[in-house]
């Protein structure tokens, strides 16, 4: 299994303009947020925990979206 790399052309020399696009990339891919996740050991409990955090949020932003569609 090879992992393909990202890759960002920089057009005309705007190499400030291409950083952004590398941010959007690396965001969307959820490099960074696996790099937090790696850089120190979590116990099991707490992973558990964090994700049903994160499903309650979720779950509550659907709610309020679906309650101003209204």
């Amino acid at each position: 299994m090879t992992k393909q790399g990202i890759t960002v052309e920089v057009r005309g020399g705007n190499l400030e303009k291409a950083m952004r696009v590398l941010k959007k990339k690396v965001m969307r891919e959820g490099i960074v947020k696996e790099l937090r996740e790696r850089s120190h050991y979590s116990k099991p409990s707490e992973i558990k925990r964090e994700k049903k955090k994160e499903g309650i949020k979720n779950y509550k932003k659907k709610m309020k979206q679906r309650e101003n569609e209204l």
